[in-house]
C-alpha cells in the first residue's frame, strides 16, 4: 500500500491532528469488513420488531383469565406500550450523552445488555406493575440502541452507500415484526403451550437471540471517526489501515487516494451546552425538519399500527390467535420498502424522495380511512391497504433516522439522534397509543376513522416540511455536510468543494 493511499494521521500541533481518515473510509468499496457491521449493528432491530410485536398481538392472551398476570388488554397496547416508549425516550438521551462521550462501541454493548436483561425479566412477570416496570427498562436499552447504533453506522460505512444502508437496517426492525407475528401464533395455541407459558417462552427466545448477536457484535470496532477527535488519532489511524489491508486483499487491486484530509482540534468530551447550542442555534432549519419527520412517523407507527390486532378483533371479528397472519402481511410491505426504495435515497437524492414517502403514504391513509369509515373493507382488504400505506411510509420513517444521524456535527450525532427520537417519540409514541387505544378499541368506526386521520395529517405535514428543508446529504461525506466542532479554522473537510450544507446556517458565537 502506498503512502498516499494510506496518509497517517500526523499531529499538525499540539492539540491537533491532520488526518484523512473520513476520506478513507468513504472511499472504501463494500466488502465483507462492512457485512459484519451491518450484521452485527443491524440485526438488534429484528429483535425489536420481534418483541413488540408479539406484545401487541398477545394483549388479548394476556389479557385472559389464566395467563398469569392480572391486566387488561387496553393496559398492554396503551399503559404498557406508553411505558416502554417513554424508556426508550429516556434511554435514548441517557445513552446517547454517554455515547459521544465514551464511544459508540462501549455504548452499544451496554445497551444491548440492558435491552436484554430487561426482556427476560418480563418473561417473569407474575404482577402488572413488574410487567410495566420491565417494559419501561427494556425500552430504556433499546433507545441506547438507537443513539449508540444509528452514530455508528453512519460513521463506519462509506458516503456512497450511507442512505440504503442506512434505511435497510432500520427497516429490519419489520423482519423482526415479521417473525414475532408469526410466532405468536405458535404460542398463542393452546394445544401446543399452556395459556400461562406461551407468551413468557416467546420473551426468552428473543433473548436466546439476542445473545447470539452480542457474540456477533463483540468484533465491531469502534468508529475511527469518534477516535481521532477525541485524542486516540493513532489508534483510529491503525484501525482504518488494517481494513484497508483487509479489502485490498478481497478485491484484488489498491484503494484509489483520498479525496482530502481535515485539521481537528482533539478534545475529550463535548459540554450538553455547546450540543444544544449548535443543533438548535447553528442549524434550526434542519432542527425543525428532525422534529417533523420524528413526529410524523411516531404518530402513524405507535399511535395506530400497535393497535392493528385490536382493530381486526374488534370490527371484523378475526380471533386474537389468527392477528398475526394479518401482521406478518403488512410488516412484510414495511420491510420491502427500505429495501427496493433505499437505493433511490443515494441517487435521486435525499429531498426527493424523504418528501414524496411521507406526503404519498399520508395520502394513502387518508383513501384507507375514506374506505374504511364507509364500511368497504374486510380484513383482508383492510391489511392490502395497510401495506401499500406501509410500504412508502417505512421507507420515509426509516429515513427520519437517516436524516438526524448525518446532518449535524459529528461531536453531535448521538445526542441528535437520542433528542429528536426523545422528543418525536414522546409525542406519538406515549400520547398516541394512550389516545388511540381506546379510539381503536371503542367499537365505534368513526373514532378508528378519526385516529387514520391524525396520521395521516402529520405524516403529510412532515412530508411538506421535508420538500422545503431536506438537505442534500446523498453520497457526500459526514464532514462536508456538517462541519465538526472540532475543526481547525482554515482547514478543508473531505468533500468540502461540494457546494452549501456543511457551513452552519448561522454561526454560533464563542
Amino acid at each position: 500500500m502506498t503512502a498516499e493511499s494510506n496518509p497517517a494521521s500526523v499531529p499538525a500541533s499540539s492539540g491537533t491532528v491532520t488526518t484523512a481518515v473520513p476520506a478513507r473510509l468513504d472511499r472504501l468499496p463494500w466488502s465483507r469488513w462492512h457485512w459484519m457491521i451491518v450484521i452485527g449493528l443491524g440485526t438488534v432491530w429484528i429483535l425489536d420488531g420481534l418483541e413488540v410485536t408479539i406484545v401487541g398481538n398477545m394483549a388479548g392472551r394476556l389479557a385472559e383469565e389464566g395467563s398469569g398476570l392480572p391486566i387488561t388488554s387496553a393496559q398492554v397496547t396503551g399503559v404498557a406500550a406508553a411505558l416502554y416508549v417513554a424508556g426508550a425516550c429516556s434511554g435514548a438521551l441517557f445513552f446517547g450523552w454517554l455515547t459521544d462521550r465514551y464511544g459508540r462501541k462501549k455504548l452499544f454493548m451496554v445497551t444491548l445488555a440492558v435491552y436484554l436483561a430487561a426482556t427476560a425479566l418480563t418473561a417473569l412477570s407474575f404482577e402488572t406493575w413488574w410487567f410495566f416496570l420491565f417494559r419501561f427498562l427494556t425500552g430504556f436499552g433499546i433507545g441506547g440502541e438507537y443513539a449508540a447504533i444509528n452514530s455508528a453506522i453512519d460513521e463506519l460505512i462509506p458516503s456512497t452507500y450511507r442512505g440504503r444502508v442506512d434505511l435497510i437496517i432500520n427497516g429490519s426492525y419489520w423482519l423482526g415484526a415479521i417473525g414475532g407475528a408469526l410466532l405468536s401464533i405458535v404460542m398463542l395455541d393452546t394445544d401446543i403451550f399452556a395459556i400461562n407459558v406461551g407468551w413468557r417462552l416467546s420473551f426468552a427466545l428473543g433473548v436466546v437471540l439476542g445473545l447470539v448477536i452480542l457474540l456477533v457484535r463483540r468484533h465491531v470496532p469502534e468508529s475511527p471517526r469518534w477516535q481521532f477527535i477525541h485524542g486516540r488519532g493513532e489508534e483510529a489511524d491503525a484501525l482504518v489501515s488494517s481494513v484497508e489491508q483487509e479489502i485490498e486483499r478481497e478485491h484484488g487491486r489498491p484503494l484509489p487516494p483520498p479525496a482530502g484530509e481535515i485539521t481537528i482540534h482533539q478534545r475529550k468530551s463535548i459540554g450538553f451546552g455547546l450540543i444544544a447550542k449548535t443543533v438548535f442555534r447553528s442549524y434550526p432549519r434542519r432542527a425543525v425538519l428532525g422534529l417533523s419527520l420524528f413526529i410524523g412517523q411516531a404518530f402513524l407507527y405507535n399511535a395506530i399500527t400497535f393497535g392493528f390486532g385490536a382493530i381486526l378483533t374488534t370490527f371484523f371479528d378475526v380471533p386474537t390467535d389468527r392477528t398475526g397472519y394479518y401482521f406478518a402481511v403488512i410488516a412484510a410491505g414495511n420491510f420491502i420498502g427500505p429495501l427496493l426504495l433505499g437505493k433511490l435515497f443515494d441517487t435521486v437524492g435525499r429531498r426527493i424522495m424523504i418528501s414524496s414517502t411521507y406526503i404519498l403514504s399520508g395520502v394513502l391513509l387518508f383513501g384507507t380511512a375514506w374506505l374504511f369509515g364507509q364500511g368497504s373493507l374486510t380484513a383482508s382488504t383492510l391489511t392490502a391497504c395497510w401495506c401499500v400505506v406501509l410500504f412508502f411510509a417505512s421507507a420515509g420513517a426509516s429515513s427520519a433516522y437517516l436524516t438526524v444521524s448525518e446532518i449535524f456535527p459529528m461531536e453531535t450525532r448521538a445526542m441528535a439522534i437520542a433528542f429528536f427520537y426523545a422528543i418525536g417519540t414522546a409525542a406519538g409514541g406515549i400520547s398516541g397509543p394512550l389516545i388511540f387505544a381506546s379510539l381503536t378499541e371503542s367499537g365505534v368506526v368513526s373514532d378508528t376513522v378519526l385516529a387514520f386521520q391524525i396520521g395521516a395529517g402529520l405524516m403529510c405535514a412532515a412530508g411538506i416540511v421535508a420538500a422545503f428543508l431536506a438537505v442534500k446529504a446523498e453520497r457526500r461525506s459526514l464532514e462536508d455536510i456538517a462541519e465538526p466542532l472540532s475543526v481547525a479554522r482554515g482547514t478543508s473537510s473531505p468533500g468540502s468543494s461540494s457546494a452549501g450544507g456543511g457551513s452552519p446556517e448561522k454561526p454560533v458565537p464563542s
